[in-house]
């Protein structure tokens, strides 16, 4: 790769004086960190600081009021349940966590999680034939049932009373079930659209709780699930959203999920200092990986299991499979770099034709693209008669809008803006391919489609001190639209640097400024080394780097550039 940056970088403007004036109870960098999250008055910055946990009133969703009453009658007519999840990590917590609910409650109730190979993602008939055959007379999904209008007819056949929770987008007619909570569906008047699947699973807790308060069980004691959960699934971290994660993040802090505990210890983690990016990068993916490589059930069990020896075993299983994943995305990601149909600058969407059998990795596969290509990108597992993708976007480019352009051509698809998977006859893959590509020249034809870095302020070294620490951990937790802290320095002096990591991708560098000396880390930046001039700016957030028992700080380098070269 050229040592050349192929981001822009974006300083945030300076807050206005009115708003500063609003503002001036906070310290200066606090103020500018504020106002660039949206915050523009005392009132905003209070709830955005100090909230913690649920925030809303959950009858304000529509049709809970229906799912509660149904809940509640068959905890008392002894009525089997089925909570009916999702095989990633915002389905298996939500599941989880409303199995434990309903189970407090007195409830005859069964987890059902989807095998991804032989099912895929979603609710199916046969799943729900089976259930009918041993007994079930209630289902409640969690994260999935919002696009499955022909499944609710069949359950409603079945005499099943189908109970929909799915915070998905809506497409066309609704599916008519016994109840429906979605708060993106028309007419609900529930204010945070942006809930995780298991955030609307707490919501629907909170709801069951207070219709029976005796029982002595809270949902704070769900926190640490729905902080896990929320930042997997990787929705907006604002609003009711970020305030869930907070007080999960105290909740995980002193977890007494047993599971939870060994997870920890197979991965190095300190529980007690656990934080978003933990959680994005060493709890979710190693609970990801069962649903991945063979099922999903494996970490559910981790999170329901109270005996430490079995929860030892499911963490080491977890955690092997992990690196069983990492090794086969490694693979995957090289052969898929050739296999690229359009990889010419002039096409604005990659999509790769494979005989990827793993069907459960290709997403991963598919957000490396994205993220060292800066394009939508489709990978799909090719076989005779069906085949299945995997799509990761860009900011510029909504890709499950673009699915539903192609919905004639596929069998089933759902999805974010950012993510999305499908299944088409496989007849039918290179007419959605090339439809795919044309709406992607549609909408990104004409536009700077390089990845945006948006720094919060310039900074000087000497201001680096311990005491930032306070403005940046008021930040947390961060996430999407909910961005960590970013600086900038300028004209900062290249003392050191050696290429590090396994395959040398990383760059370790000793940088001066204004006579302040920080050690640095630029992770995938390794070919800078041999090409650094003597001065650089630098886009980067200030950092603890706790290792060995010992807190250090630290630059950790997002991108960097020769000094006073246009951003």
């Amino acid at each position: 790769m050229q040592a050349s940056s192929r981001k822009r970088w974006q300083v945030a403007q300076r807050i206005p004086p009115e708003i500063e004036a609003k503002l001036i109870q906070y310290p200066a960098i606090l103020r500018q960190l504020l106002y660039n999250r949206g915050i523009s008055d005392a009132e905003e910055a209070e709830l955005y600081l100090s909230a913690g946990g649920s925030l809303f009133d959950p009858y304000r969703m529509k049709d809970i009021e229906k799912a509660v009453w149904r809940l509640m009658r068959a905890v008392q007519l002894g009525e089997p349940i089925a909570v009916y999840g999702d095989y990633d990590v915002d389905g298996v917590t939500a599941t989880a966590l409303m199995v434990q609910v309903l189970r407090h409650l007195g409830a005859q109730v069964c987890p059902y999680i989807p095998d991804r190979f032989e099912e895929g993602y979603g609710v199916n008939n046969g799943a729900l034939a089976c259930l009918q055959q041993q007994g079930i007379k209630v289902i409640l999904t969690v994260d999935c049932g919002i696009r499955s209008p022909a499944e609710a007819d069949f359950a409603r056949s079945l005499g099943i009373d189908l109970i929909i929770c799915d915070h998905h987008e809506p497409q066309g007619q609704l599916p008519e079930a016994f109840a429906v909570i979605c708060p993106k569906q028309q007419g609900d008047l529930y204010p945070e659209k942006n809930l995780a699947g298991v955030g609307l699973a707490y919501k629907i807790a909170e709801a069951l709780l207070s219709a029976a308060p005796q029982t002595g069980l809270v949902t704070e004691d769900f926190l640490d699930l729905v902080a896990i959960g929320t930042v997997a699934d990787v929705v907006p971290l604002t609003g009711e959203n970020r305030s869930l994660v907070k007080a999960g993040l105290l909740k995980l802090h002193n977890t007494q999920r047993q599971g939870l505990v060994s997870l920890a210890a197979v991965s190095g983690l300190e529980l007690s200092r656990v934080n978003a990016r933990d959680i994005g990068f060493v709890i979710a993916p190693r609970l990801n990986a069962a649903g991945r490589l063979e099922s999903a059930l494996e970490a559910y069990k981790l999170l329901m299991t109270d005996d430490p020896q079995e929860a030892a075993r499911l963490a080491q299983q977890l955690d092997d499979q992990n690196r069983q994943r990492q090794e086969m995305m490694r693979q995957m990601h090289e052969q898929a770099e050739n296999l690229i149909q359009f990889k010419e600058p002039r096409h604005l969407l990659h999509a790769v034709y494979t005989d990827f059998r793993q069907v459960g990795v290709i997403g991963l596969v598919a957000s490396r693209l994205t993220e060292q290509f800066y394009r939508p990108a489709v990978v799909v597992t090719q076989e005779d008669e069906f085949t299945r993708g995997s799509c990761r976007s860009i900011p510029e480019f909504h890709i499950t809008h673009a699915l539903d352009e192609c919905a004639d051509l596929l069998v089933r698809h759902g999805g974010h803006s950012m993510a999305a998977g499908f299944t088409v006859r496989t007849e039918n893959l290179p007419k959605l391919f090339e439809r795919l590509s044309l709406i992607a020249d549609r909408e990104l034809e004409g536009r700077d489609v390089r990845p945006v870095l948006k720094a919060d302020m310039e900074i000087n070294f000497p201001d680096l001190h311990p005491k930032l620490f306070n403005d940046i951990d008021a930040i947390e937790p961060t996430g999407l639209e909910n961005p960590g802290v970013l600086f900038v320095s300028r004209n900062v002096r290249v003392l050191r640097s050696k290429r590090v990591g396994s395959e040398q991708q990383h760059l370790r560098l000793t940088l001066s400024g204004d006579s302040i000396v920080f050690d640095a880390i630029a992770f995938r930046l390794g070919f800078w080394d041999g090409q650094l001039p003597d001065r650089i700016d630098i886009l980067y957030s200030f950092e603890r780097n706790h290792y060995s028992g010992r807190d250090s700080l630290q630059l950790n380098i997002r991108d960097l550039k020769p000094a006073n070269q246009p951003d």
